[in-house]
């Protein structure tokens, strides 16, 4: 969808639109927050129509993201993780690379041998390589779908071994209070895929890179996020 389209109907420019979608998916804040935010620059916009313009166009700039982010690492780390809704719990599951980087989530009601193959599948159909290792704690599901889905992968089962996927939870939990829990399952699967690819784009490692890299880093980021946005092409 042209730029022209995606933002056909909308009365603010795509620049602030497409701010107040970044504030949101990139930073812990309420939909109050930013609009308070906004206000201390002189622009007026309320909270619900931020809410609105996070569910228009989060999953949409996701998409494109997802569409031109390179080719991630071969060690993949799975977990999955409790997220209690309306009293009922799901399960989270959650795939990142030997980087960090999130590479797919699903939310579903089981942990058992069909919700792992349903995992494995939607990771495979979306990456589209198979991975060089696979990581996963004991559960007893992750061998269980890996031996129909990928026989041939490696596969390591250690606790102590996928620390990186259990810490990829934490922004997960931060968002999770600062809503006040998620309100459904769809709502928690809309918002999750959405916030991986786009902070997957400004997750730019600062412990590991000089200044200037970081500087180089970041602006590319910001470079990239402005075309997929198409703010580049209207600045």
């Amino acid at each position: 969808m042209t730029g022209s389209q995606l933002y056909r109907g909308f009365r603010y420019p795509r620049e602030i639109i497409s701010h107040v979608v970044w504030l949101y998916f990139r930073f812990s804040l309420s939909f109050r927050d930013i609009e308070e935010l906004m206000a201390s620059r002189g622009i007026v916009v309320t909270y619900e129509t931020i809410r609105q313009w996070t569910l228009r166009f989060g999953q949409q700039y996701a998409a494109e993201l997802r569409r031109r982010q390179p080719r991630r690492g071969d060690k993949w780390h799975l977990d999955e993780v409790v997220l209690t809704i309306k009293g009922k719990h799901h399960y989270l599951w959650r795939a990142v690379d030997q980087d960090g980087h999130v590479l797919d989530v699903l939310v579903q009601s089981r942990r058992d041998r069909q919700a792992a193959k349903r995992f494995f599948r939607k990771l495979l159909k979306g990456l589209r390589y198979v991975p060089r290792v696979l990581i996963t704690d004991k559960l007893k599901s992750y061998a269980a779908a890996k031996a129909q889905i990928m026989p041939g992968v490696e596969h390591r089962q250690h606790k102590g071994l996928n620390n990186r996927a259990e810490l990829s939870h934490q922004p997960t939990r931060q968002r999770e209070r600062q809503m006040r829990r998620y309100k459904s399952p769809r709502h928690a699967q809309r918002f999750l895929s959405a916030h991986g690819p786009i902070n997957n784009v400004f997750r730019c490692q600062r412990n590991r890179l000089s200044a200037q890299q970081y500087r180089h880093v970041r602006t590319q980021a910001f470079s990239l996020w402005n075309e997929v946005t198409d703010v580049a092409k209207n600045a």
